[in-house]
C-alpha cells in the first residue's frame, strides 16, 4: 500500500490520484473515476471531487493507496 500525506483537512480524489502517481493527469483521473474503475473505502465512487480525509483508502489498477495527515495530533 502506498501512503500519500496531505497538509490540509482533505484532498479531492482526482488530486489524490495525481499526487500518488496513479494517473498522469487530471483528465486521466476524471476518465477512470467516472468509468467506475476506482474504489474508495471498498466502494466504487464516480465523483472526481470526492473528499478524502486521513484514514481513507482508495484503490485503482490493482494498487491501494491510503491518505495520511502531515499535521501532528496533540
Amino acid at each position: 500500500m502506498t501512503e500519500i500525506t496531505i497538509r490540509d483537512e482533505f484532498i479531492k480524489l482526482g488530486q489524490a490520484m495525481k499526487l500518488a502517481g496513479a494517473v498522469e493527469s487530471g483528465a486521466e483521473a476524471k476518465d477512470v473515476i467516472t468509468d467506475g474503475q476506482v474504489t474508495v473505502n471498498g466502494e466504487v465512487d464516480t465523483r472526481r471531487g470526492r473528499k478524502l480525509y486521513p484514514g481513507d483508502k482508495f484503490q485503482y489498477n490493482g494498487k491501494e493507496y491510503s491518505v495520511a495527515s502531515r499535521q501532528e495530533r496533540g
